[in-house]
């Protein structure tokens, strides 16, 4: 076509509706063409069907009124439409409930398949002269048209050409197999009904099917024109809602080359995709299927629409023996009871001068009426015999649309004159209108005799049933249709569609259903990656980051676990982090409490030397008192480690903390006695010094007493205002939980340490003056070793505490109090316990009180 459809309908309607306006002046130029098939009655109807399948296109000189376009190939299934018309008319006209006393007629128009014969086609019925009219009379271009409504056509873009043009008019249309979803607006096409559902609900019903069984990578081909172009783009928009890719679009028309069919076949054969959507008529199926058996079975999975999924002609064709296994959805399948015999009937001999039903017998009994060369036509010939698609009312799922779009026209019909009877003289007949039956056909309701309930939505629509139908291979090779499932748009959205998988046969008679996927689902623990420069459905399975878990197959994410939980080993699953801290059980903990114990019972041991030995000059030299306290104030303190290891509670978060800080200002307040014990008796051996008595025993005894009420009193004021707590650490592991103390107020906190470290000071300072006194008697020397380990453990500790994660700082926590509690002991008290029991003969009074001018430096 040199100029597109829409062009075309454009100037149709242009000039009709300048036709349409009222004229003084007007008379109709030419003869109308003449239908096919026609008969007369009180009413007549119109239908236009595409009884031969190509019209043969000639090159006009515009000089000369262009001849009568010839049209080939006739095709027995539109003639059998154009059959079924005459038999519901007949039906009507013989019935004494539908139009009582009034006859309907039909004028059946031939489009051969083509958009502007259909339209050609159109303008004739409007033109039609009624029983009364006449030709030669000046005002009959603007009488009303004869024709109150057409049946027809069986193409969407014929259709849309017939509607466009008879629309201003108010002429009703009622297609049986016009699906195109653009058919439905009523701004475009005011008059346009359709007694087969719209592709807008068979689109939607394939991307569901398509989507149930995990076909998400599929491969489509439709027909160049409107229902295709339109039905695919629904189906393309519905798949991408169902999460469905379509690797490759191909359109083709049945009068492309062949290199374009060729084409086709090889991206179709090529692809990864394993399913093809085919949303195509039987005039573009079966040159594409021609192509495709050449190369033998492509392996793959078909699914249909409507238009080609029940065509009898393609499954009794071994060639196509590869489309075992499709599925699709049909118009639901119906009986009419006599119109087997009606079709039967048919014979030239009923009007010896139609040259249609010549053609017919001659197309069906390869015969003919002239003789030649082919067998002649005797007129004996039985159809009955024969098993064609005229014949074949097995399959009459689009016949029974026909049928229905007569009764739809009958019973608006039927109800307007009902209406009209009160209304108009007795004597006088009713005059109908177009518009008067398109007013009627929107409300119009009745059920045929097949059980179907017909009536039209806003729309122009019926509501949209479908047939599942699969492609199944009987025993004895030949192709039969299954219907395994039902479509039903008015049940709600999640049970329209319903399956007998049982039922199923699949491409090679497999009883599961192929797989066609662009990437292989995901497992549980991982998520979706989409590939780059590729659709989603092709995508890479990365598993799940730690702490986030997927359940679902195909998930398109991964979802973070509460903070008390973590995914487990296989990402599909949170659980309960453990719960981490320092325990007896675990060998670091055994180990501390190893050293722990180990530390208290040398210092016990270290005890009960001395207190052998207590009467020694060693022991007695070296303010015993103090020596015993601070022995037992390290055995606390090497026992208060203890209550770091656990389970952290209210009660030893407390302890732990207040334990630690009482128990060590103890050992450094009795350090620091000893250290000025030491200065002061130096010092008392001066002339004129009595020092000493302002340093005795009981002095000693309350420096210590007051040394520790000042940390006692920073305690209690710590766990009044803020005190440490049980705290479930989630920021230092992802993973797991650590169980810590908190302390709280972390002032209280430096405030304790920070004590214990100016009383380590302040020990190291006195001790460092007194460093060179005589060495016999000179216990600071220990002293000060003892303070700088101690000192040196604790600021250590101060970064490694602050650093270590977890359980290591509770654990650094207890190294540093052993540490610095063997410090002590071993400095301060392990020459002693050398001398006493080693080195017996120097624990005398004689060697303690011993000097040398090198000893004393003043």
């Amino acid at each position: 076509m040199a100029l597109s459809t829409g062009v075309v309908l454009r100037l149709l309607v242009v000039v009709m509706r300048g036709i349409a306006a009222p004229a003084r002046n007007c008379s109709l130029l030419g003869q109308p063409a003449l239908p096919l098939l026609s008969a007369e009655g009180d009413i007549n109807i119109g239908a236009v069907f595409g009884i031969h399948r190509n019209a043969l296109f000639k090159v006009h000189s515009f000089t000369s009124r262009p001849e009568k376009t010839p049209c080939i190939s006739f095709n027995p299934r539109e003639f059998q439409f154009a059959q079924t018309l005459i038999f519901a008319l007949e039906e009507i006209n013989n019935s004494s409930d539908l139009l009582p006393g009034l006859s309907l007629g039909y004028q059946v128009y031939d489009s051969c398949s083509y958009a502007p014969l259909a339209i050609h086609s159109a303008l004739a019925l409007m033109n039609s002269p009624g029983p009364e009219d006449s030709l030669g009379d000046p005002s009959s271009c603007s009488r009303s048209p004869a024709m109150l409504g057409i049946v027809g056509e069986s193409s969407s873009t014929s259709t849309i050409g017939m509607s466009s043009l008879v629309g201003p008019f108010n002429i009703p249309v009622i297609s049986h197999f016009a699906t195109c979803a653009c058919l439905s607006n009523r701004k475009k096409f005011p008059s346009f009904f359709r007694t087969i559902p719209s592709d807008f609900y068979q689109s939607r019903a394939l991307a569901k099917l398509v989507k149930h069984f995990g076909w998400n990578w599929v491969g489509v081909v439709n027909s160049n024109n409107d229902y295709g172009n339109n039905g695919m783009a629904t189906f393309m928009e519905a798949a991408w809602h169902e999460g469905v890719c379509v690797e490759y679009q191909e359109s083709i028309h049945r009068t492309d080359p062949r290199e374009k069919l060729l084409e086709v076949v090889k991206v179709i054969r090529r692809a990864t995709a394993r399913v093809v959507v085919l949303f195509l008529t039987l005039g573009e199926l079966i040159p594409l299927m021609n192509e495709m058996a050449l190369e033998g079975d492509p392996g793959l999975q078909w699914v249909g629409s409507e238009s080609w999924i029940t065509a009898r002609l393609l499954a009794d064709n071994k060639a196509y023996g590869f489309l075992r296994g499709a599925v699709g959805f049909a118009i639901r399948n119906a009986r009419l009871d006599g119109l087997e015999g009606f079709l039967n009937k048919v014979h030239p001999s009923q009007a010896p001068d139609n040259t249609l039903l010549r053609e017919f017998w001659e197309t069906v009994f390869q015969c003919s009426f002239e003789g030649g060369s082919s067998t002649l036509c005797t007129g004996t010939e039985s159809l009955a015999k024969l098993k064609n698609q005229y014949t074949d009312v097995s399959e009459l799922r689009i016949s029974s649309k026909v049928y229905t779009a007569v009764y739809a026209i009958a019973h608006a019909l039927h109800n307007l004159l009902t209406d009209l009877k009160n209304d108009t003289d007795s004597g006088k007949r009713p005059v109908y209108k177009p518009q008067q039956v398109l007013q009627y056909l929107k409300e119009v309701r009745f059920r045929v005799k097949t059980g179907e309930e017909i009536w039209f939505d806003d729309n122009g629509d019926v509501v949209a049933c479908y047939d599942l139908v699969n492609w199944q291979q009987e025993e004895d090779g030949t192709l039969q249709f299954h219907v395994v499932g039902l479509y039903d748009s008015s049940m709600p959205p999640e049970q329209r569609i319903t399956f007998n998988k049982g039922k199923l046969v699949w491409i090679g008679g497999q009883a599961e259903a192929p797989a066609s996927v662009c990437s292989e689902s995901c497992p549980t623990g991982t998520r979706k990656a989409v590939q780059k420069g590729k659709p989603v459905c092709c995508y890479d399975c990365v598993p799940c980051a730690e702490g986030e878990i997927s359940n679902i197959t195909d998930s398109n994410g991964c979802y973070r676990c509460d903070l008390e939980y973590w995914s487990n080993e296989k990402r599909d699953r949170c659980v309960l982090k453990p719960v981490e801290f320092l325990s007896y059980e675990e060998m670091m903990g055994i180990v501390l409490v190893f050293f722990s114990l180990l530390g208290s019972g040398v210092t016990t041991l270290v005890a009960v030397v001395f207190s052998i030995h207590k009467d020694t000059p060693i022991v007695r030299a070296n303010n015993s008192e103090l020596s015993f306290l601070l022995l037992f104030f390290l055995t606390l303190c090497f026992l208060c480690s203890l209550t770091f290891i656990g389970r952290p509670s209210e009660w030893s978060c407390s302890l732990r903390h207040t334990a630690f800080g009482i128990t060590f200002v103890l050992c450094m307040s009795c350090v620091l006695g000893k250290t000025i014990v030491v200065l002061m008796a130096f010092r008392a051996t001066l002339p004129a010094s009595n020092i000493m008595k302002w340093f005795g025993p009981p002095q000693q005894r309350l420096s210590v007493l007051a040394f520790t009420l000042i940390q006692v009193l920073i305690c209690v004021l710590w766990l009044t205002v803020s005190p440490p707590f049980p705290y479930k650490n989630m920021k230092t592991y992802k993973e797991k939980v650590i169980l810590e103390c908190d302390v709280g107020s972390a002032i209280g906190f430096w405030a304790v340490l920070g004590y214990i470290g100016l009383l380590a000071l302040l020990c190291f300072v006195l001790a460092f003056l007194a460093r060179k006194l005589p060495d016999n008697f000179n216990e600071a020397k220990f002293i000060t070793f003892s303070m700088l380990i101690f000192c040196a453990v604790w600021i250590t500790f101060i970064p490694a505490y602050v650093s270590s994660p977890g359980k290591f700082t509770v654990a650094v926590e207890i190294f540093a109090i052993l540490a610095s509690s063997f410090g002590l002991l071993f400095c301060i008290f392990a020459p002693k316990c050398f001398i006493i029991l080693l080195r017996p003969e120097q624990n005398t009074k004689k060697h303690m009180m011993g000097k040398t001018s090198n000893d004393i430096r003043y």
